[in-house]
């Protein structure tokens, strides 16, 4: 695959690239002789089957039979796989001094193509969590689970960053930084699965190509590093920042914060390691210590994604800018107040259904104002809307994006802050109550399956305030030939919440009695739409737009300086 992406990238006209060509052939060539001499000479994947096996297989780990678990690794590999494409491209322009923005444009799609692919990968492994693990969550910030999101920050940072430079000329030295980051950072959440050095739920491999893995991960940021600084005088942009309210300026905080978020997620990661080099101890840092160092980072880049688009090149008016705000602001908190009133409360759920509300109306007018101005040519809404899009798809599918990030923040906050949950042993015909919703235990079944399965399975009845909605069968599932139980869980599940049992523990069968944790979520299926809406922004955002099209961009006018 690593040879396919190669391949493909360099199958263009070389004539508007020759310069860079060959030292991008060069990078990608390299990094796949590094990976491919780990498979035939250390590592042969072949060679660990062992000598006895199975007439019909070893079997997949039942914790891998999951729909989602067919999609979920080939979605990371391809996003890992792909940011080689950019990262070549970008060495390529060190080695040969070729510093404008040639490289970002024959590398744009390739990056969005992978950034996409990496974030569905992180969505569906959330989904696999939290219909297979039986803990009620989809994100446990595991090590594993940060080796994938790490690279997929740095990458969101380079995709916003990238865009100043085609427009001004400007950040250079960042959008080289952080291509060169991202590509590092997927080296090392390679490093992170296969080495064990960091012990995770996710690492079902580990082998000896952990010390391997970390030369290749020196080398990568030493020949980086070189050539960043070879070339420090030719990366030095020779526009200014003319305004702390200009959108350069927006970009610039978006840069500091997702790399604020990612050296935070990085060090907790790493604090295992940390933590024995330096004491001899070797510590861990929970979910709990995450959410608390990153919920503040996260609410000012949900308000900064609303209020950016208001933002002029060169310079803004901070008075325009807070007109703009006044609607939006009064709106949204007219939704706070609406919420609180049908029993919404706790104030940090209501200060982030606030900042999402704020910055969706915000992305919405931008819509609404783009349509807006076509209707007055006489365009019907619908045709307005769609060419809209049509002739600024990567515009409009950034903010397509942007909603389903909101989206998902919607999702994010009612399972953070409004989740309930309880544990609690039940006998036949017996019930218990969280939220509204009444679940009581009908009876447990033991039986055969398929593959040398004993699945115990129990039947619950769930009621809303008093009328029956649904009948649920979490189960466990015991593979006998392994040895190895699998608890499922089984969940009542709606647009705004989902009722989410799992068997802990069962009696003998002629006790009929089980213990049972259950989980009321909030919200937890606008984390799945918003994903979805954020692949459909990314395809709209990288669908190929007619030559025509892009040639009739015109650069914004400059500002008269007021030096």
């Amino acid at each position: 695959l690593l040879a396919v992406f190669t391949a493909a990238s360099m199958a263009r006209k070389w004539d508007d690239q020759r310069e860079l060509m060959p030292y991008a052939l060069l990078i990608g060539s390299f990094s796949q002789i590094f990976f491919l001499s780990l498979s035939v000479f250390v590592e042969n994947p072949f060679a660990s089957i062992g000598s006895v096996i199975p007439a019909d297989g070893n079997g997949l780990n039942p914790l891998l039979r999951h729909p989602g678990m067919i999609i979920h690794p080939p979605m990371l590999y391809l996003g890992y796989v792909g940011f080689l494409v950019p990262y070549a491209f970008a060495m390529a322009a060190l080695m040969s001094g070729k510093l404008d923005d040639k490289w970002i444009r024959t590398t744009r799609r390739w990056t969005l193509v992978s950034w996409l692919f990496l974030g569905i990968g992180i969505v569906l492994g959330g989904r696999w969590a939290y219909d297979v693990l039986g803990w009620g969550g989809y994100w446990a910030w595991d090590p594993v689970e940060n080796a994938s999101f790490m690279p997929w920050l740095a990458g969101t940072a380079f995709l916003h960053s990238v865009m100043i430079q085609e427009k001004r000329n400007m950040f250079k030295m960042w959008n080289m930084v952080l291509i060169v980051l991202t590509y590092v950072l997927v080296v090392y959440g390679t490093f992170v699965v296969r080495s064990g050095v960091i012990s995770s739920v996710h690492s079902f491999a580990q082998s000896a190509v952990g010390p391997l893995f970390f030369g290749f991960l020196v080398f990568m940021v030493i020949f980086s590093a070189y050539w960043i600084h070879k070339r420090w005088d030719q990366l030095k942009s020779k526009n200014r920042l003319d305004s702390f309210y200009s959108r350069e300026a927006a970009f610039l905080y978006n840069n500091f914060l997702f790399l604020a978020i990612l050296v935070i997620v990085a060090l907790f990661t790493n604090y295992p390691i940390l933590s024995e080099l330096f004491t001899g101890e070797r510590g861990f840092v929970g979910p709990p210590v995450y959410e608390q160092a990153l919920w503040p980072l996260f609410v000012v880049l949900l308000l900064l994604m609303g209020v950016a688009p208001l933002t002029m090149w060169y310079r803004s008016s901070p008075k325009r800018i807070g007109m703009s705000l006044r609607l939006p602001a009064v709106l949204a908190t007219a939704v706070v107040i609406i919420l609180f009133v049908s029993g919404v409360h706790l104030w940090l759920g209501l200060l982030g259904f606030w900042v999402v509300a704020f910055s969706a109306i915000l992305t919405l007018l931008e819509f609404w104002k783009g349509t807006q101005a076509r209707m007055k040519k006489g365009e019907p809404v619908w045709t307005a809307f769609s060419r809209l899009m049509a002739r600024n798809r990567r515009r409009y599918g950034g903010y397509w994006i942007h909603i389903g990030v909101l989206v998902m923040a919607v999702g994010i906050i009612g399972v953070e802050i409004y989740q309930q949950e309880t544990q609690i042993r039940l006998e036949v015909g017996e019930r218990l109550t969280l939220n509204r919703f009444e679940m009581e235990f009908v009876g447990m079944d033991q039986y055969a399956g398929p593959d040398d399965l004993i699945i115990t399975e129990a039947t619950v009845d769930v009621y809303d305030n008093g009328r029956l909605v649904s009948t649920l069968n979490p189960r466990t599932e015991l593979y006998t030939r392994t040895g190895q139980p699998m608890t499922i869980p089984d969940s009542r599940s709606t647009i705004t919440e989902d009722f989410y049992v799992v068997t802990v523990n069962w009696e003998p069968m002629s006790a009929q009695a089980a213990t049972f944790r259950v989980f009321y979520n909030p919200l937890i299926n606008w984390v799945w739409a918003g994903g979805l809406l954020f692949i459909f922004g990314s395809l709209i955002a990288m669908w190929p737009e007619r030559a025509a099209q892009r040639a009739t961009v015109k650069k914004p006018r400059v500002a008269v300086a007021t030096d």
